[in-house]
């Protein structure tokens, strides 16, 4: 106590408090809700405990009327005030909801060209909040003009007069309603040239408009009112998901390839966002895949919408490729209490790249163990999370396409599943280098993943900052989500505060281990030697 080697632990953090009990320091305990866990956690550790004698529990005793030196909990707001004192380490900072939830990430990225000379279109899938009438519009006309672009890359797949002919879609279009004074073509039967027409018209004002636009991208969109879009998606709709024909002429697939092509060197995620238009909606204060951070994701079988699973809502991530859907859920799972605005629509990320044909992500930590100046220190180690099922843009269930580990753990894998895919769902960063390399890209971890990762995070950081409570002598470890694009780009998801350190696979058990040993490592022995050893910690960023 008296060299200030006073902790408390608020949450299941047995190695966090093996590691500063062999670094001297002694507990204060403090009762309240979860103990019953932290006890049974300190049961198990005491039987492999140097100290049969509990003096551990002597000294926590000695202690427990003074301030920790060091907290470590799951959540700041959890943290009792009184023990918080200007100069004790803490293991969270305030207000980081400015990225670290989908609508805060969101708001903070938009405001990034403001900030820094970066885009956030070229790393973070665009995303609107749907509370808020002018990007709930802008979502509308993304929507419509994402259709029209779709339906230009639908007509290259045949050249010629000769039919384009898509897979018939199973579960998510089908029973949807038309209008019959619209209605130009049944499911099945060719839809003419004049659809190819509306489209490159569309496409061509949007280009206009984005050769012309400047950073404060309030441009007016195009073709509001230009053609009747309840029509126009309509038939795109009976195109890309119920199995039509589509016929164009020769002229009009050159017109197509031209404008795809120059509309590509204006819009960095034309290529990730393939040609099927679907689009994925998410509870915008939640994290992780099933609501706030330490939620209990449980599953339970849903009902639907036009086709489309509605997941109870709540906690719920819903995948969709129809505007009135992505409308309708966002209003129908909005419960009395949570406002509309906590939900947010982003582009799903089509053209990803999958291993033995199944969706998987990559969990990234980092630490920020300053704000002024601004600090940032990367984990060299992370790991994927495979789904429990094939992927597939024609089926949207949550096994398909949600890769979190609190949704997988409900779902048994499929028959059909590859048997390569690991049984536990997770592979280590190694395991993915060596798959690179026998798909013939042994540097792609090195030159294209890794910096595209750092980088994606220092400009979520950059865009947050200035909202962010600012607490000299803290740290904060996140981990940060990311999907890989066909041509090997990641896409940044989500950044979770408080990234869960109970192990689900063998490789999470050893992973997880020894980044908390080497936080400890960074934010406590690198205070008293500056030369010590951080593990697997690159600091990549200081101001």
């Amino acid at each position: 106590a008296q060299e200030k080697k006073i902790f408390t632990i608020q949450g299941p953090y047995p190695i966090i408090r093996r590691l500063l009990r062999a670094r001297g320091w002694v507990e204060r305990k403090v009762p309240g809700t979860g103990r019953q866990l932290e006890q049974q956690q300190e049961k198990e550790e005491e039987q492999r405990d140097d100290d049969p004698n509990g003096i551990h529990d002597l000294m926590s005793y000695l202690v427990r009327d003074r301030l920790p030196n060091f907290i470590w909990t799951n959540f700041l707001e959890a943290t009792d005030r009184q023990l918080l004192q200007q100069d004790n380490v803490v293991n969270h900072y305030s207000r980081v909801d400015a990225f670290t939830t989908k609508e805060g990430l969101c708001l903070s990225l938009q405001n990034l060209p403001w900030i820094e000379q970066a885009d956030p279109n070229s790393f973070f899938p665009r995303c609107y909040r749907l509370g808020n009438m002018d990007e709930r519009e802008a979502f509308i006309d993304d929507f419509r003009l994402t259709a029209a672009r779709s339906l230009l890359k639908l007509a290259l797949e045949e050249a010629g007069n000769v039919p384009v002919r898509t897979e018939q879609v199973p579960n998510s279009a089908k029973g949807a309603g038309t209008d019959p004074k619209h209605s130009t073509a049944r499911q099945g039967c060719p839809l003419y040239p004049e659809l190819v027409e509306e489209a490159l018209e569309v496409c061509k004002q949007h280009l206009s408009v984005l050769q012309h636009q400047d950073i404060d991208r309030n441009t007016p969109s195009p073709c509001r009112t230009c053609i009747d879009w309840d029509h126009f998606l309509q038939e795109y709709y009976r195109v890309a998901h119920e199995g039509a024909e589509l016929v164009l002429t020769r002229q009009q697939r050159k017109q197509c390839q031209n404008l795809l092509e120059r509309l590509a060197e204006q819009l960095p995620q034309l290529d990730m966002e393939g040609k099927l238009n679907v689009w994925i909606l998410k509870p915008g204060a939640e994290s992780q895949g099933r609501g706030k951070a330490g939620g209990s994701g449980e599953h339970t079988e849903a009902p639907f919408l036009g086709g489309v699973p509605l997941l109870l809502c709540s906690p719920g991530i819903v995948c969709t490729t129809r505007l009135e859907e992505v409308l309708q859920l966002a209003w129908t799972c909005t419960a009395p209490s949570v406002h509309v605005g906590r939900w947010v629509v982003q582009k799903y990320v089509e053209r990803l790249l999958t291993i033995f044909g199944t969706k998987f992500d990559i969990r990234q930590w980092f630490v920020v163990t300053d704000w002024k100046p601004l600090t940032v220190w990367f984990y060299q180690d992370c790991y994927l999370r495979f789904c429990s099922w094939p992927f597939s843009l024609r089926h949207l269930e949550r096994a398909r396409h949600l890769c979190n580990v609190s949704v997988q753990k409900w779902y048994q894998t499929s028959p059909d599943q590859d048997p390569r895919v690991p049984p536990d769902k997770i592979w280590s960063n190694k395991q993915f280098q060596e798959y690179l390399a026998q798909m013939g890209q042994a540097d792609a971890w090195h030159q294209v993943l890794v910096p595209g990762m750092k980088a994606a995070i220092l400009n979520a950081l950059r865009s947050a900052r200035d909202r962010v409570g600012f607490r000299k002598g803290s740290f904060e470890l996140y981990g940060a989500d990311f999907l890989v694009g066909e041509d090997l780009q990641p896409w940044l998801l989500e950044i979770n505060s408080c990234p869960t350190m109970s192990p689900s696979s063998a490789v999470t058990r050893q992973l997880c281990a020894n980044v908390q040993r080497d936080t400890l490592r960074l934010v406590l022995d690198r205070k008293e030697n500056p030369t010590c050893s951080i593990g697997a910690f690159e600091l990549i960023y200081k101001e």
